[in-house]
């Protein structure tokens, strides 16, 4: 079953008043989208990312529109180790105490190629980034998410290129293995009050995407910031009911 998120005129203004939201790969694309989003409805957001001059850009956006000031956290989720999330996970308990949404978006894709020629070193690093770490940053956060009333794990996903016959490669696999790991989280929370879903955006017009697909006329496709609504309605009381699902956003 899919979900698609309902129009953006139905959030709140303050949809997200008080929550403290994590969110990776939040300086560019679609994380920065959703950063922003988040915060002109309350959230106070903890930016994660490697390029803190990425960081440092959002955050001074969402500074100078007023909403809450936000945190930056740098960190190459490539090399991040299981001590390192726990680290972080010590330092958000220490500063907010709890977590109310965590939103896994962090992504690599090298190139698309036949699974005979792919390097190594690229399948390894592409599976961390995009498998490993969303699992590992869930499993440190977990604590932190269900000490808050109510929490939203998102997983962003991407059944485009997950479900095409060849030449997906680590992506591919990484991507539908994500989904696989949204279930599974989402049967063993099914008795908390931590609620986890997948949101499967479709092509958007994301620096990733022109990367393997230079040729495309891409301003046909979605822009992140039409796409961010959705997250700001699946981190919110509105879609409490929702869990265990994969979610497409409504374009406004």
């Amino acid at each position: 079953m899919i979900i698609t998120t309902p129009a953006e005129n139905t959030l709140k203004a303050t949809e997200l008043q008080g929550h403290v939201i994590l969110i990776t790969g939040a300086g560019d694309g679609i994380g920065r989208a959703v950063a922003l989003a988040c915060a002109q409805r309350g959230a106070t957001v903890v930016l994660l990312g490697r390029t803190v001059a990425k960081l440092e850009a959002v955050y001074d956006q969402i500074v100078a529109t007023g909403a809450p000031e936000p945190a930056i956290y740098p960190m190459n989720l490539q090399g991040a180790s299981a001590t390192d999330y726990a680290q972080l996970a010590n330092t958000l308990e220490g500063h907010f105490g709890c977590l109310h949404g965590l939103v896994n978006n962090a992504a690599n894709l090298p190139y698309l190629s036949r699974l005979k020629d792919y390097e190594p070193d690229d399948w390894l690093h592409t599976l961390q980034v995009n498998l490993n770490a969303p699992f590992l940053l869930t499993q440190a956060c977990l604590p932190l998410l269900q000490a808050a009333p109510a929490a939203s794990v998102i997983f962003t996903g991407d059944n485009t290129l997950a479900d095409q016959p060849a030449f997906g490669g680590a992506y591919a696999i990484s991507k539908r293995s994500l989904q696989h790991l949204m279930t599974l989280w989402a049967h063993e929370l099914a008795r908390t009050t931590v609620r986890v879903n997948l949101m499967d955006p479709g092509p958007t017009q994301t620096r990733l995407r022109k990367t393997i697909f230079p040729g495309e006329a891409n301003t046909t496709l979605a822009t992140p910031a039409q796409l961010a609504p959705g997250y700001v309605w699946l981190l919110g009381p509105q879609s409490n009911q929702v869990h265990g699902q994969v979610v497409q956003p409504a374009l406004n």
